[in-house]
């Protein structure tokens, strides 16, 4: 196993879900498994099946009051929780660092910044819905939070408990090869931060002052907006070539480049984030010939 960086921390993530078999390639791959095998993150899955006491193994019933499908029951659910040794809401410390989370699709949505409060904590509970949800007395009882990844319905709760794991396990400190990975990308941390995070970064990736200014960086951080386009070899692929500036040297025209695609890329995707986003003179004049082109 490879040496646990001192700055980091261990979390802990479990799973519950009807279709544990679903996470075997998730578990296997990627940051995910990279975690794992340093020791960073201890990530679990829990079949909800084995916390039920009849010959078919039954997890859901149908809803009171009529309706379509089924409903996932109150009881195994609160058996799997039990076993974890997660405590109802009301009973748990309101200064433990630990969150029992809904994937559901009335959810609020889930975000960057929601990722990195996860990342921060020691434990999370995913919880996988099916069919037409769960008991809301689960929610009401064990959930502190509900989360949606996007503004539709997908057929269970597993997909969703994927996409958070993924995006909370590359935030903990000393998942990714360098400290500034996570920032330098869309949705990516602003400039204050990223100077607290040089202040205590010991990986090398942004501790040394020299190194972190001869990166040509668009910024240090995004301040919310979406990630510039990369390149790389070769310099010409099917007529189509690098970008000039790229290829130029020069670290203020490769800045003024990635800048001005980081506001085109947003302006045509994801005009919302603009509202929030950290903006400079120098940019609000660049939307203003962006919108006018």
């Amino acid at each position: 196993m490879a040496e646990i960086h001192p700055s980091a921390h261990r979390q802990r993530i479990d799973i519950v879900s009807i279709f544990p078999g679903f996470f075997d390639g998730f578990l296997s791959h990627g940051v995910v498994a990279r975690a794992a095998a340093r020791g960073l993150v201890e990530l679990r899955v829990h079949d909800l099946r084995e916390f039920t006491h009849d010959a078919h193994r039954t997890v859901d019933d149908r809803p009171f009051g009529g309706g379509e499908g089924m409903v996932l029951k109150p009881e195994p659910l609160a058996e799997a929780l039990d076993s974890l040794g997660v405590l109802p809401a009301s009973q748990r410390d309101p200064q433990s660092r630990e969150s029992v989370i809904l994937l559901a699709a009335q959810g609020e949505r889930f975000t960057q910044t929601v990722a990195r409060e996860l990342a921060g904590l020691e434990r999370i509970v995913l919880l996988c819905g099916r069919y037409e949800g769960i008991d809301d007395r689960i929610r009401q009882l064990y959930c502190d939070r509900e989360l949606s990844i996007g503004d539709y319905v997908l057929s269970g709760g597993e997909l969703p408990a994927a996409v958070v794991a993924d995006a909370v396990v590359r935030l903990i400190p000393g998942v990714l090869g360098n400290a500034a990975s996570a920032a330098y990308e869309s949705f990516g941390l602003e400039d204050s931060t990223m100077d607290l995070l040089a202040e205590n970064d010991t990986e090398g990736g942004l501790h040394n002052p020299v190194q972190r200014s001869q990166v040509p960086r668009s910024q240090h951080g995004s301040g919310g907006l979406l990630d510039y386009p990369h390149f790389t070899r070769p310099a010409e692929f099917r007529g189509l070539h690098v970008p000039q500036a790229l290829l130029s040297g020069d670290h203020q025209a490769i800045r003024r480049w990635r800048r001005e695609q980081q506001l085109a890329t947003t302006l045509r995707n994801r005009p919302d984030l603009l509202e929030a986003a950290t903006l400079s003179e120098e940019d609000r004049q660049t939307l203003v010939r962006l919108r006018q082109s």
